[in-house]
């Protein structure tokens, strides 16, 4: 006999709403501030903590040592760029961008980042939600999702990452940087302001597990207040 349907309506990925999640991203204004929540002052931190992340990957690395620019990385969830400006286009030649509001990506390309645009710095900018998104083939060296990926449900998480996986050059990365539930039975934990999930540190380990990825490293940011979510940061390869 048949197990019964699941019941999805206890999973707190069954509630996201791409459109709902748009809508609210779309009514806030193009600034660090609103990028962050209200938290602007952890913007130096973040990036630098990013930025130190990279450069370990980097010196361990053999298709990818320190010395000079990557060659091409995306900045997946971009927002305004300010993972793009503050730090990707410091150590890529070439930074593709992905974000569904474009009065965010006009702001990026008008604004701060006009003169990057302006010599090829920037390359593509891709107008739509992640679950939408289809890089081609062979084509990073590193793939940067922050703060965006409690928009997919867990089954397009999967399917994006292994779009993602795909788009790779040998010895690239995955990297996710993402809030952590802290929920005490280990549940994610869904957010109805702006219409995302926060997953467990065992969640991602799982999804990653599902589509072919594993940890190359993996840390916590540091120097965040203690009242926000943990940030936990994951690098990401093919297995095998």
């Amino acid at each position: 006999m048949a197990d019964p349907p699941a019941d999805t309506s206890a999973q707190p990925d069954a509630s996201i709403n791409h459109a709902a999640a748009l809508a609210y991203w779309s009514s806030n204004p193009p600034t660090v501030n609103s990028m962050l929540g209200g938290h602007p002052q952890l913007s130096r931190i973040d990036l630098q903590s990013s930025a130190n992340f990279l450069a370990k990957l980097r010196r361990s690395s053999r298709t990818h040592p320190p010395g000079k620019p990557l060659a091409r990385a995306v900045d997946c969830g971009a927002g305004i760029g300010r993972v793009t400006l503050g730090f990707l286009a410091k150590v890529v030649e070439v930074v593709d961008v992905v974000e569904p509001v474009e009065k965010f990506t006009r702001e990026l390309v008008a604004g701060e980042g006009r003169g990057l645009k302006a010599v090829g710095k920037i390359g593509e900018v891709f107008n739509v939600g992640l679950e939408e998104w289809v890089p081609a083939d062979d084509t990073y060296d590193l793939v940067w999702n922050q703060w965006c990926l409690g928009h997919l449900t867990d089954a397009q998480l999967v399917e994006y990452f292994r779009r993602c996986r795909g788009a790779l050059v040998k010895g690239g990365w995955i990297v996710v940087k993402e809030n952590m539930s802290t929920d005490l039975e280990e549940r994610d934990v869904f957010d109805e302001v702006d219409n995302s999930v926060t997953r467990t540190d065992g969640k991602f380990r799982t999804l990653f597990k599902q589509c072919g990825l594993k940890i190359v490293a993996t840390e916590v940011q540091r120097g965040f207040p203690k009242e926000l979510y943990p940030v936990r940061v994951y690098a990401l390869q093919p297995d095998g």
